[in-house]
């Protein structure tokens, strides 16, 4: 049977491993114009990867197990968790909006630089523009907080510190 420390140490490295994609996906989206459907399928590759190297965990391993653990440090590292999920939730009602009124006017496939996103939206678009903006940097906070917390339940859970010669 693998023991609990080689499963921590895996959900480490896998949460650990979705930073770098979330921060390329982020970086590509942001200096990329314009924003045509390829761009937009390559910064989903990686964000939809780290997404998946953090939410697969979580759901599998960390979540069954959040109540036998129920102490101070594994409720807080929990709550920041979820807080970047919501956050992520709050952001995706703005994503879906934009991404609608691009479809619809085909600025994904056919760019026009002469229109304006707040012009084929509704007069609501500056605020679904807000919404993704705190959604998408919220996330990211909160994302770093709770991976902080759980990389410090880790050292203190499994005394890594004890295993490092010399300290």
């Amino acid at each position: 049977m693998v023991t609990d420390r080689v499963v921590a140490t895996v959900v480490l490295l896998a949460v650990t491993a979705s930073f770098p994609c979330f921060f390329y996906g982020a970086w590509y989206i942001i200096e990329t114009e314009p924003v045509t459907w390829d761009v937009l399928m390559h910064h989903l590759k990686f964000v939809v990867t780290g997404l998946v190297l953090t939410t697969v965990p979580l759901v599998t391993w960390m979540a069954p197990r959040l109540l036998d653990q129920f102490g101070s440090f594994a409720m807080v590292h929990a709550f920041l968790g979820m807080q970047a999920y919501a956050l992520l939730a709050f952001g995706m009602t703005g994503i879906v909006r934009i991404f609608s009124a691009k479809r619809r006017y085909d600025l994904y496939n056919d760019y026009d630089e002469d229109v304006l996103l707040d012009e084929i939206g509704s007069d609501r678009m500056d605020h679904w523009r807000s919404r993704v903006r705190i959604g998408v940097f919220g996330y990211v906070i909160f994302w770093v907080l709770a991976y902080g917390a759980g990389v410090a339940r880790y050292v203190l859970r499994y005394d890594i510190l004890e295993l490092v010669p010399g300290l």
